[in-house]
């Protein structure tokens, strides 16, 4: 498969556009903390990699400075110094030089050593810093950038700190046709792995049998692995909202709640697909099950059929929530009914109604632990001005289609 790529001029529009929207502040945006430890794998802030492209530059910073009179230093890179010794461990790291600068489209990029002085030059002539990353609660520490502006203004006086917090969640939240191809193409890998499952779970089975058949199926398929901890709970674990143990057995006469969904874009970086499917065990629903399933497939089909550009997360949840309440299951509809998907999984969400290019989750859900029923569906919609388009509708979520498709195992 031939993976959609963001380009090097979509990144520099997005660039240009943060900082039209700066006014002549400068701005600073971190890829991570350098000193923190990356079990697992580092991944940058998703601001840095939405305006960099770069995910292997722990440390990094971007500054963007449209003040400067420099027109090529509007835009700076800093990265962390090179250590021969720490790349025999990590990862042989690139030189600067032409390659790295026509790759990332940014002709000033310099290591981290040089920052303060290029930051205190920016400062004292905009006097002006602008927050660019989410802002922390009051018993967490506070954002990077915030607190790094804090100890600038101890040093310059006059200099004022602004919120540009929206920027880049107005940005991302809005998803470009680039941004558009790769997601559907890893929901579209997600539904190999949803086809393989269900072609093949049966009673006996573990849930981390399932786990493994479905992520098994993203790799083979070009994805990245898994957007998230893939959710397999069978029985009351159906039940558990955040259930990632999926390691029980599963019995005959199970609903199996599956949500999960690869990755996609770059090897630690890309875009998430996100998709729930509850099916039973042994390929046939019993007459309970069929009966809350079709209350949550109405619920879900009620909200995507309202979802458009203008309309609220409150409209939706009030749409698929009504069907729920309708049925007598209000109280076990226990979450909201979806949220933006993109660089995250939960990605930023920027105050206000939909637009044209979001891309969300539509995902009601009943949960009955007394009966060991808990069934959600979940889809992908991308938001356009006349309606929306349903990103993941071939996978199969009608009862029929099913078990039509589990008959085949």
């Amino acid at each position: 498969m031939t993976i959609q790529a963001i380009t090097s001029e979509e990144m520099t529009a997005r660039r240009a556009a943060v900082m039209t929207a700066l006014d002549g502040s400068v701005a600073v945006v971190f890829a991570s903390d350098p000193s923190a430890a990356h079990a697992g794998g580092f991944r940058p802030h998703p601001h840095f990699e939405y305006l960099t492209g770069i995910v292997d530059e722990p440390g990094a910073l971007l500054v963007l400075d449209p003040g400067s009179l420099d027109p090529r230093r509007r835009v700076m890179l800093f990265l962390q110094p090179r250590n021969p010794e720490a790349e025999h461990w990590d990862g042989y790291r690139d030189p600067i030089n032409a390659a790295m600068r026509t790759a990332t489209g940014i002709d000033a990029i310099y290591r981290l050593g040089s920052f303060p002085t290029f930051l205190n030059q920016a400062v004292r002539r905009s006097k002006s810093l602008a927050c660019l990353h989410p802002f922390a609660l009051h018993t967490q520490p506070p954002s990077p950038d915030l607190a790094l502006f804090n100890e600038v203004c101890q040093r310059i006086c006059g200099t004022q700190i602004v919120d540009r917090a929206e920027v880049l969640a107005n940005l991302r939240a809005t998803k470009s046709e680039s941004e558009i191809a790769i997601i559907q193409q890893a929901v579209d890998i997600t539904a190999t792995g949803y086809d393989a499952v269900m072609r093949s779970v049966k009673p006996g089975m573990n849930e981390s049998d399932v786990q493994t058949c479905i992520e098994h199926a993203y790799l083979i398929n070009g994805g990245q692995g898994p957007a998230y901890d893939s959710i397999v709970g069978a029985g009351i674990n159906s039940t558990v909202l955040h259930y990632i143990a999926n390691n029980q057995p599963i019995a005959d006469g199970d609903l199996i709640c599956i949500d999960s969904g690869t990755r996609l874009g770059s090897c630690n970086g890309g875009y998430a697909a996100d998709i729930t499917r509850t099916i039973p065990a042994n390929g046939k629903f019993t007459d309970r099950q069929r009966e809350i399933y079709e209350i949550v497939l109405e619920a879900e089909l009620a909200a995507i059929a309202i979802a458009r550009a203008g309309v609220t997360f409150t409209e939706l949840n009030q749409a698929a929530r009504g069907v729920i309440e309708k049925a007598g299951y209000g109280d076990y509809l226990v979450h909201g009914i979806g949220h933006h998907l993109g660089l995250e999984v939960h990605d930023i969400t920027p105050e206000g109604p939909l637009k044209a290019g979001a891309i969300i989750t539509i995902e009601p859900g009943i949960y009955l632990p007394d009966e060991k029923i808990g069934i959600r569906i979940e889809d992908d919609i991308l938001i356009t001005d006349s309606g929306s388009k349903n990103l993941s509708e071939a996978i199969p979520k009608s009862i029929d289609d099913i078990e039509r498709l589990m008959a085949d195992r």
